[in-house]
């Protein structure tokens, strides 16, 4: 079994939001319904999983980019990449 390197993501990421922004994580791949481990920020158990793997809360990914805005820029925790939307999807 091969391992993943830490910077190549397991899916796509998606833009970088603000310093104080919130992430949309809604896609399944983030939660890992089998294991909890340690946040890397916290220490904390969560389910949650960064698009690099890295087990992390959401909150404290987006406190992350809060106090690290130039190392944000680098894409640790980023959002999901948002489908393009049909134009004739508009129920308005």
């Amino acid at each position: 079994m091969t391992r993943r390197s830490s910077k190549t993501p397991l899916f796509e990421p998606g833009l970088i939001p603000a310093p104080g922004g919130l992430l949309d994580w809604r896609d399944v791949r983030h939660f890992d319904r089998w294991q909890d481990l340690s946040c890397v920020e916290c220490g904390a158990p969560t389910p949650m999983r960064s698009h690099h793997g890295e087990p992390v809360h959401k909150t404290c990914a987006q406190d992350w980019i809060a106090a690290n805005p130039t190392e944000a820029r680098l894409g640790r925790f980023a959002c999901d990449v948002q489908a393009k939307r049909r134009r004739d999807d508009d129920h308005a």
